[in-house]
């Protein structure tokens, strides 16, 4: 799920549920009375019809279909059932969506409006083809080489308060739905890494920064084998993680600062009002592919002939990578 989590917990705090002791779909419908049980049948059946091979889940205590990591979560409230598809996607839907309420990550559908099916059906469809180039298989590529580390990393795990839950493809170790760690086999290392790892005292000096550039709170601890793994000194780290969350101590996320156009594209841009005026109407996600895609030619003449390949896709009103949306 993109990264809708906190929407998706703050909506939370409001749904009317008769339990929550459930397990399975099932049991969460059951969970309501008749009409409104009916409406959730009919979404469940609309996402199973669309994506076929997509598996059922609970995931934050909601209805989860997954395929290649979470494709959507539904929920039902008092007056409304919120569908959580993703910010990308709701982005990608504004102009069909001016009819409901939406947040960043949510879509609120009326329980007093006819359900929209096909929209629906569109909105399953386009967020299964964002991840359709996702490989979620490669998260766990290598574990089978790597079982004597997993063993003995999952022992220490085991004795926590720790909860297992899946996102972005791979298994993820939360506490009070805070993310703390993940681990994984790689062809040439297995790593433990500690999400607010930036955060730990790091007293046998073992954690790296595997992005320096993009990464600020992320650690890893990389292994050459499994020998290396020293249970207990892992044990120390692990409980410190846990503790961190406990004591509120976490990077919050900053909003990205919007691009600006400069150098040859804003000059292109300036000389031609229709291709400006197209520019300007691209959402700004899309502005922010083809700007990064002229940043990124080192060469003039690699720049103007991107410029010129991209003129007929702005022109159209599509973004750079939309093909792979498709």
């Amino acid at each position: 799920m993109d990264k809708c989590t906190a929407q998706v917990e703050r909506n939370l705090r409001g749904l009317m549920m008769m339990a929550d002791n459930f397990t399975t779909i099932d049991e969460y419908i059951l969970g309501f009375d008749q009409a409104k049980q009916e409406i959730l049948e009919n979404i469940r059946k609309i996402i199973h019809e669309t994506v076929p091979r997509a598996t059922e889940t609970i995931n934050y205590k909601m209805p989860t279909f997954r395929l290649n990591g979470n494709v959507i979560h539904f929920a039902m409230f008092k007056n409304h059932v919120g569908i959580y598809p993703g910010a990308e996607t709701i982005e990608h839907f504004q102009n069909n969506l001016t009819d409901y309420k939406t947040s960043k990550g949510a879509i609120q559908l009326p329980l007093d409006k006819v359900l929209p099916k096909k929209l629906l059906r569109e909105i399953v469809l386009y967020k299964v083809s964002l991840m359709k180039d996702q490989k979620a298989e490669e998260w766990t590529k290598y574990n089978g080489n790597w079982a004597e580390a997993n063993e003995k990393i999952q022992q220490v795990v085991n004795e926590t308060e720790l909860v297992k839950e899946f996102k972005w493809g791979g298994d993820i170790y939360t506490f009070n739905k805070k993310n703390v760690l993940a681990f994984s086999g790689f062809k040439n290392h297995f790593a433990l890494w500690f999400h607010n790892g930036v955060f730990l005292k790091d007293q046998y000096k073992v954690l790296v920064n595997a992005n320096e550039e993009k990464t600020k709170a992320l650690r890893q601890w990389r292994f050459n084998s499994a020998d290396e793994i020293d249970v207990e000194k892992v044990r120390e780290y692990v409980l410190e993680a846990i503790q961190l969350v406990k004591d509120g101590k976490e990077i919050k996320p900053q909003k990205s600062v919007p691009k600006e156009v400069d150098g040859i594209l804003k000059e292109t841009l300036n000389q031609n009002n229709k291709l400006f005026t197209s520019f300007k109407a691209l959402t700004s996600g899309r502005q922010k592919e083809y700007i990064e895609y002229i940043d990124e030619a080192k060469q003039e003449k690699t720049k103007i002939s991107r410029i010129e390949k991209i003129k007929p896709m702005i022109l159209e009103g599509k973004g750079l990578n939309d093909k792979y949306r498709k």
